[in-house]
């Protein structure tokens, strides 16, 4: 692969992905603007190692597991930690005009899935973000966060099964069963 078609291939991919990681990322850190900036460190850290796109299976799942490593340097900060704003700062992007979130129903419903996500504990979250919105293997998530497999996939059990809690008050009530 010539180095002016890794260059490309990355651009593009990052630029498909781009809203959709600033959404993950702002999940995790809670603060859309954290979350611009580690999307924009991402890109330079791939860049960076653009050298290394030839290698890489999935370049969607490496650039999100690099966005969320630089979230992770950015939690782990001292100063970043004290200064961290409350839940109720976080905003999403504005839903697409047409496909899923197009309708206010799935509006409601997408916003409903956000705010529980947002409600998971910090390591739950992570492991829920990078394999729904990274599209990683246990495996690859497993090795991203330091974790051993087993316990990513425990973790990610109880994040469906708490995302599920929560928005089980949501869920559209069904009728009586004719019989």
């Amino acid at each position: 692969m010539s180095s002016a078609h890794t260059d490309e291939l990355l651009v593009n991919t990052f630029n498909s992905m781009k809203d959709e990681l600033i959404s993950t990322l702002n999940l995790l850190l809670r603060s859309r603007e954290d979350a611009i900036d580690m999307a924009q460190e991402a890109f330079l850290r791939c860049w960076r190692a653009r050298e290394q796109m030839p290698r890489v299976a999935n370049p969607r799942a490496w650039i999100f597991q690099v966005g969320m490593n630089a979230a992770r340097d950015l939690r782990r900060s001292a100063w970043k930690r004290k200064s961290r704003p409350m839940l109720e700062n976080v905003s999403f992007p504005a839903p697409p005009e047409t496909g899923f979130g197009s309708t206010l129903e799935e509006r409601e419903e997408l916003e409903a899935v956000r705010r529980a996500v947002a409600e998971l504990r910090e390591e739950e979250r992570e492991v829920f973000l990078l394999r729904q919105s990274g599209e990683m293997t246990y495996e690859e998530i497993a090795a991203s966060v330091g974790r051993p497999v087993g316990t990513v996939k425990t973790q990610m059990r109880s994040a469906l099964q708490r995302v599920k809690a929560i928005l089980a008050p949501h869920s559209p009530t069904e009728g009586p069963a004719e019989g």
